[in-house]
């Protein structure tokens, strides 16, 4: 018994410090972001649906680079949601929080994309929203649960786009190479 007893230790030890550096980094990261906000408060009248889907949020990253996430209050954490764009926006809804809305005129383009942090799609399996929060701009990615809407939400989300200010750069694509 013994025996065991120090190979145990090492390795519950090992595991302890392992998660108290990874709970520095994540306070590190959010601390860092901590000036970044999830979007702008719903508009007081509403808003008018041009699509409505079900959605898993994937992550929120700094544009263009999507292996830095951003941890961001309300859109740190990978869930189900819902997506609504709408004529002055698009609203992510996650259950329990409140909705996240994006003004249009934050949202700089969207495009498809096949990768991001912790998560490798089959190739434009996922959509990345590209818009400003104040003087960052982020993108935001989503899988669309329902493959039939998948063109629809570009669709859509790309009438915003038509309204929106320009992009303030070109944003690297996370498309795979098509032979």
């Amino acid at each position: 018994m013994p025996d065991r007893l120090l190979p145990a230790a090492l390795v519950l030890g090992l595991l302890a410090i392992l998660l108290a550096g990874m709970w520095l980094a994540w306070r590190a990261r959010a601390r860092r972001d901590s000036g970044v906000s999830a979007g702008a408060p719903l508009p007081a009248g509403g808003v008018h649906p041009l699509l409505t889907t079900d959605v898993l949020y994937v992550a929120t990253t700094r544009a263009g680079q999507p292996l830095e996430r951003l941890a961001i209050r309300r859109l740190a954490f990978r869930a189900r949601a819902e997506l609504i764009v709408a004529e002055e926006g698009v609203v992510l809804s996650v259950p329990g929080q409140d909705p996240i809305f994006l003004p249009a005129d934050s949202i700089r383009s969207s495009q498809p994309a096949t990768w991001t942090i912790d998560r490798v799609v089959e190739s434009d399996g996922l959509v990345s929203i590209t818009w400003r929060t104040g003087d960052t701009d982020a993108d935001s990615y989503v899988r669309v649960i329902d493959p039939t809407k998948h063109a629809p939400v570009l669709d859509a989300l790309a009438s915003l786009n038509s309204t929106g200010p320009a992009s303030s750069g070109p944003t690297p694509s996370t498309e795979s190479e098509k032979p």
